[in-house]
């Protein structure tokens, strides 16, 4: 489905689905609130776990690479929270 070019602005929808926007927004906020948890009670791995599932999304294009990924970080997240 191609996507009418007043939708277009600045190439912010183009290449993107709505899932890759969606699994991008929510993999962020959990690692935003991770890296603030980490943070606040100076735990290096759930930081560090935190920045990562909130940079990922910039380098994995696909939507369904997107979402594993996501997935698997969020439960290692999960598995190192304490």
């Amino acid at each position: 489905m191609e996507v009418p070019s007043a939708l277009n602005i600045g190439g912010l929808v183009a290449g993107m689905s709505t899932g890759s926007i969606v699994g991008s927004l929510l993999f962020s906020a959990i690692g935003f609130v991770a890296f603030a948890y980490g943070k606040k009670t100076m735990k290096f791995r759930v930081m560090a776990m935190g920045g990562a599932l909130m940079a990922f999304p910039y380098f994995v294009s696909d939507t369904t690479m997107m979402w594993l990924a996501g997935a698997g970080l969020t439960a290692a997240l999960f598995f190192i929270w304490e």
